[in-house]
């Protein structure tokens, strides 16, 4: 009798974890690497899955693919590894089991691990070398992404008849990470042709049946779940799983309950929860109706705005627009911290924007120091710094809802510098995502999503800036890159200091057609040592040879600031000419230049016929 025939009248167990055995047998490297090494304990755990109950079993090949064995250094025996498991499986099955060929989900809320070419790719080598070996069906489990999932399945459908199992797994009950709620996801994939749509993994059996309360008996396909065991613990530096075998009898009939007709276990379980699973169903039979629940409720409101004004983006598309950059200190002396932000906001800049602890050094939190300005009657609109490298994807989603409760929706993603260039050298880099993942992201929280697909019971209004280097040779890969970030959601960009007009100008040309402002960055000199630190040291900043000699030329230190701001008015009167958004860049604190700086954008922009009055730069360069 095949799986699917069994499903039509029984409820059909499935066995538990394979990686969890091993690695409480002190085996912590690529579980699937011991197809070939050590193929006989592999064997036996498939046995005794067998005689706990299970009739379907699935192949140690979950993650037996190009990209996940590729971190091992086996991605070049995906063949051996795949056809190895399937003959381990089948010496181990008796005439009653299946034996279901495992491929493994590889993207998580990290979308830019893979890129979907790359995925498909891996898939079919794997999908391919299974079914030469003579699987009984293919089991797709644990996907997160459900563009994923339904991409590959698709693939399947097409090239096999053979039974076809697919498992979401959810970070939330009831709803996918994309916010896509269960029921909804199921049936996409019953649409799509797979004969059996379920969950696996990230939860246990309570809030697995929670979730599955919402998902009516599908049409045509039926229901799977494998529930962890638990939540681990994490003891003398391993993650350890608690048994409550007897927990999962009582569960199964639950499932049972839902309509789920094949039930099996996942992460922590044990030959001896298969067996409590079998115990409880072997004289039940399948249900055939049942009471659904009203899907999760996932329908948000719109947050209200903090503030009327207007955000920088659509500012920089009406008029022109100063933004101004102050570092929080990075000491606990904030007076003249406060003497530059006074004098910013008295002489008028569209915003000051804050950055989160550039160059990898620490400074005062730039929250903190905006929640400051605040209390003292800054009105200036605040656009503060968010950096990938300092928090991981927890740290990132609360902070993000921190600053929305406290009214700043105006943010700058960026990816950060690595720890290695700053004051502690021997801290850890997070980056879990990237400043363009990051940027989606909290674009999901606009649509009321949290990063896990969840509702946030309101929708979040945050306006979101990147990053972009112009100070490159050929600007075409910062314009791909640039492109990225507006599909990501980027709403307008702010430049690193540039220092030439022929960037600026170039800048504009390859940028023209896009309705994205730029913010120009304009950062004054202080001295030839200035200008040669950063021409040399700083990524992403070059200068001219033009402008190094014209620093070079004043060794009086006032001397030379006259220039550096002579040069960055010079600088100023292209960048007004081709763009909206000035981005200045405050050197060591020395606030007193910008703010001669905005007065000079203020008095060159005053009105339209100033403006027309100007050099024509395309006829000069």
């Amino acid at each position: 009798m095949t799986l699917l025939q069994k499903l039509q009248n029984e409820i059909v167990v499935g066995d538990g974890a394979m990686g969890t055995l091993l690695y409480s047998h002190g085996v912590d490297q690529c579980f699937e690497s011991f197809n070939l090494t050590n193929p006989e304990q592999v064997q036996r755990i498939h046995q005794s899955y067998i005689a706990a109950g299970a009739n379907v079993i699935q192949t140690n090949t979950y993650g037996a693919n190009f990209i996940k064995l590729s971190r091992y250094g086996l991605e070049e025996k995906v063949h051996q590894l795949n056809q190895q498991a399937v003959k381990i499986a089948k010496r181990a099955a008796n005439e009653d089991t299946a034996v279901l060929g495992t491929i493994g989900g590889i993207r998580g809320v990290q979308k830019r691990i893979t890129s979907k070419k790359e995925i498909i790719r891996s898939f079919q080598e794997q999908f391919y070398t299974l079914l030469s070996a003579g699987v009984d069906g293919i089991l797709l489990e644990t996907y997160y992404d459900m563009d994923e999932l339904m991409t590959i399945l698709k693939i399947a459908r097409e090239e096999t008849s053979l039974p076809i199992v697919t498992n979401v797994s959810m970070h939330e009950p009831g709803i996918l990470e994309n916010g896509t709620l269960l029921a909804d996801a199921l049936h996409q994939l019953e649409e799509l042709g797979s004969d059996v749509v379920g969950v696996n993994c990230r939860l246990g059996p309570h809030h697995m049946l929670e979730a599955l309360e919402t998902v009516p008996i599908p049409n045509h396909a039926h229901l799977a779940a494998y529930p962890n065991a638990s939540f681990p613990a994490y003891e003398n530096g391993k993650l350890v799983y608690h048994q409550h075998a007897e927990y999962f009898k009582q569960c199964a009939a639950s499932f049972r309950e839902q309509g789920v007709r094949l039930i099996g276990g996942c992460c922590g379980t044990t030959p001896e929860h298969i067996a409590a699973i079998n115990d409880a169903t072997q004289t039940l039979a399948p249900i055939t109706s049942k009471q659904v629940k009203p899907k999760v409720d996932i329908i948000t409101q719109a947050a209200p705005p903090h503030s009327t004004a207007t955000s920088l983006k659509d500012l920089a598309k009406e008029r022109h627009t100063v933004i101004v950059e102050l570092d929080a200190p990075k000491h606990l002396d904030t007076s003249l911290f406060f003497q530059g932000v006074r004098e910013l906001d008295d002489i008028g800049v569209d915003a000051i924007t804050l950055a989160d602890n550039s160059l990898a050094t620490p400074r005062i939190s730039n929250t903190a120091i905006a929640m400051k300005m605040r209390e003292i009657g800054i009105k200036t609109k605040l656009l503060i710094h968010l950096t990938c490298r300092d928090r991981n994807l927890i740290g990132l989603q609360s902070h993000l809802m921190g600053l929305h409760t406290l009214g700043f929706n105006e943010i700058l993603a960026i990816t950060g510098d690595p720890t290695r260039i700053g004051g502690f050298p021997g801290a850890s880099s997070v980056f879990d995502v990237t400043s363009g993942e990051l940027t989606r992201l909290i674009k999901q929280c606009n649509q009321g999503r949290s990063f896990a697909g969840t509702s946030l019971q309101t929708q979040t209004n945050f306006h979101v800036a990147g990053a972009l280097n112009a100070n490159v040779q050929k600007l075409d890969r910062t314009i791909k890159r640039m492109k990225r970030k507006i599909n990501n959601g980027t709403d307008y960009f702010l430049t690193q200091p540039i220092f030439t007009h022929e960037k600026i100008i170039s800048l504009y040309r390859e940028t023209q057609h896009l309705d994205t402002p730029i913010f120009v960055g304009i950062m004054p000199l202080i001295s030839h040592k200035n200008a040669e630190f950063l021409h040399h040291e700083v990524p992403g900043i070059g200068l001219s040879d033009e402008v190094r000699a014209r620093m070079q030329a004043h060794r009086n230190k006032k001397d030379a600031k006259q220039e550096g701001l002579q040069i960055a008015k010079e600088l100023i009167d292209t960048a007004i000419h081709y763009f909206h958004g000035i981005y200045l860049v405050t050197p060591f604190m020395d606030y007193h230049l910008t703010v001669e700086l905005t007065k000079y954008i203020h008095d060159q922009t005053k009105n339209q016929s100033m403006r027309k009055e100007h050099v024509h730069y395309d006829d000069v360069y």
